[in-house]
């Protein structure tokens, strides 16, 4: 059994339970100590405690954006890489507002095949 305290630790945010849930197994699976949350604020009480390398987050999530998340931790936890993910058309115009307001995300779109998910996910540890 792998020593979970020397894998990279990665946290889900969806309110899709079932995509949290299902891509948390998928990188426990891979080489991946990850944990899921079903929205921003439960996402900031898991990482005040437990601080991930990797934050996957859905672009449209109840109360806070992904986008809100996504650049409240990178101006309160700069070491969290941020990815975002989306099924919805919308997302786009949030991500494009985002970018030109200086906040540049890379975004997954949904469904997302899971050997492409992880190629994601090792690349942006890489770029650490």
């Amino acid at each position: 059994m792998q020593d979970r305290s020397i894998l990279p630790k990665l946290l889900i945010v969806d309110d899709e339970r079932v995509i949290a849930e299902s891509m948390a197994a998928i990188f426990n699976r891979s080489g991946y100590e990850a944990r899921f949350a079903y929205s921003a604020e439960e996402a900031l009480q898991i990482i005040a405690a437990w601080e991930p390398a990797i934050a996957i987050l859905d672009v449209v999530l109840p109360a806070m954006s992904g986008i809100d998340l996504g650049i409240l931790l990178r101006a309160t936890r700069p070491s969290i890489k941020v990815i975002l993910m989306s099924g919805q058309i919308v997302a786009g115009d949030l991500v494009g507002n985002a970018a030109e307001e200086g906040h540049a995300f890379e975004i997954l779109p949904k469904p997302i095949a899971v050997p492409d998910l992880l190629d994601s996910a090792a690349r942006v540890l890489r770029a650490n």
